[in-house]
C-alpha cells in the first residue's frame, strides 16, 4: 500500500502542479507567445509595407530623375540657342561696325584725295606761272622756249 499511497500523493501533487501551471504559469506564457507572434506578424507586415514604400520611392526617384534630366536638357538647349543668338548678334554688330569703318576710311581717302588734288593744282598753277614769267622775261627764242618747257616738264 505504500506504493499506492506514494503513487496517490505523487498523482495529487502532479495534479496540483498541473492546476497551478494552468492557472498561473500557462496564461503568462501563452500571453507572451501571442505577443511575440503578434510582434513577428506586425514586423512582417511592416517589412512588407516598407518594401512597397521602397519600391514606390524608387519609382518616384526614377521619375524625378527623369524630370530633372529633361529639365537639364531643356536648359542646355536654351543655353545653346542663346549662345547662337549672341554670336549672331555679335557678328551682325561686327559687320555693321566694319562697314562703318570702311565707309569712314573711304570718306577720309576721298577727302585726302581732294585735298591732294587741290594742292597739286596749286603747285601746277604756280609752276605754270613761274614758267610763263621766265618765258616772258627771257628773250623770245625758240630753243630757249623748248629748253624751258622741257625743264618745266621734268619738274612736274
Amino acid at each position: 500500500m505504500e506504493i499506492n499511497a506514494t503513487l496517490l500523493g505523487q498523482a495529487i501533487t502532479f495534479a496540483v502542479l498541473i492546476l497551478f501551471s494552468m492557472k498561473f504559469v500557462w496564461p503568462p506564457l501563452n500571453k507572451m507567445l501571442e505577443e511575440r507572434s503578434k510582434q513577428i506578424s506586425d514586423g512582417l507586415q511592416a517589412a512588407e509595407k516598407g518594401k512597397q514604400e521602397l519600391l514606390q520611392a524608387e519609382s518616384k526617384v526614377a521619375e524625378e530623375l527623369k524630370k530633372v534630366h529633361q529639365r537639364s536638357n531643356e536648359l542646355l538647349n536654351n543655353a545653346e540657342k542663346r549662345a547662337n543668338q549672341i554670336i549672331d548678334e555679335a557678328k551682325n554688330k561686327a559687320i555693321i561696325e566694319s562697314q562703318k569703318i570702311i565707309d569712314d576710311a573711304r570718306n577720309q581717302i576721298e577727302q585726302d584725295y581732294l585735298k591732294l588734288k587741290e594742292q597739286l593744282r596749286l603747285q601746277v598753277s604756280s609752276l605754270v606761272i613761274k614758267g610763263a614769267e621766265q618765258v616772258l622775261r627771257s628773250e623770245i627764242d625758240q630753243s630757249k622756249h623748248e629748253a624751258l618747257l622741257s625743264k618745266i616738264k621734268t619738274e612736274l
